[in-house]
């Protein structure tokens, strides 16, 4: 049997108020354990203040990952971009290191059909060893997640087995993988079978839906057969990362019988 605990992710969930009033709501809604994409609108001091606060441990963040809003999604296969994505590196430790973070998800980025993959590859690879090395020097871990085509075209990361393939190619024992049974239902479909293959990578799990990336329940995944098997195989944390259909606080409903409370 293993110890799981799930946890809400704060930038899709209690999206009902400002990201720094979610803290507060993990903890009403019975939470010891949070995560979230990315923490830097906000000081080092106004994250830590939010989790002593309301006794939490965040347990995940992001590196910062470009300029969301022109569309990046990380900066890790550009090779144009190898000094802001090593200050990236810098300011996500820092960020980590300060808040009790144990691991960082290093986004890779968008890739073009016209641009050269296999460069795009060994620079991710190159950056994956860099990050991974100065990570373990404050004991955290680096995670890399395959991501979806469909919600985020063009995203370099997108199938298990070449995650599989980089991972060996890093070859360092803290850089390892993220699996988001959304994505991957997604991408093949009975996302469990695929996690079975893949299990002794994974040092972290998400969730969500599909196809609407809500909360268990609300559409094509069966839940129940997936937690049945992680209570039983899994010793980690699973975020929620899904988009509650409807209220917060309400989406929760489905873990009284699925996920059985595990705060």
């Amino acid at each position: 049997m293993g110890t799981v605990l799930v946890l809400p992710n704060l930038s899709t969930v209690f999206t009902e108020v400002p990201f720094i009033e979610r803290f507060a709501k993990a903890r009403e809604c019975g939470f010891s354990f949070v995560e979230c994409q990315f923490t830097y609108a906000y000081s080092i001091e106004e994250i830590r203040s939010e989790l002593e606060r309301h006794e939490l441990s965040l347990v995940l963040i992001n590196l910062p990952a470009g300029d969301w809003e022109a569309g990046e999604r990380g900066l890790a296969v550009n090779p144009d971009r190898i000094a802001d994505f090593r200050k990236s590196v810098q300011q996500g430790i820092e960020y980590a290191t300060a808040l009790n973070v144990p691991r960082i998800h290093c986004m890779a980025g968008i890739v073009s059909e016209s641009e050269d993959q296999e460069t795009a590859k060994q620079v991710y690879i190159d950056n994956l060893r860099y990050t991974g090395k100065e990570a373990a020097a404050r004991g955290l871990t680096i995670l890399i997640e395959p991501i979806n085509r469909i919600d985020m075209p063009g995203y370099f990361l997108h199938d298990i087995q070449q995650a599989k393939e980089i991972l060996e190619a890093v070859n360092l024992p803290n850089v390892k993988l993220q699996f988001d049974f959304y994505h991957m239902e997604k991408i093949y479909g009975d996302a469990l079978s695929v996690y079975k293959q893949y299990a002794h990578l994974v040092d972290h799990i998400q969730i969500a839906d599909v196809p609407g990336r809500h909360q268990p329940g609300t559409g094509e995944m069966d839940y129940q057969e997936i937690f049945n098997y992680l209570y039983s195989n899994y010793n980690g944390c699973i975020g929620l990362e899904y988009f509650p259909l409807g209220n917060s606080e309400v989406s929760f409903k489905w873990m009284t019988s699925i996920a059985q409370g595990g705060k």
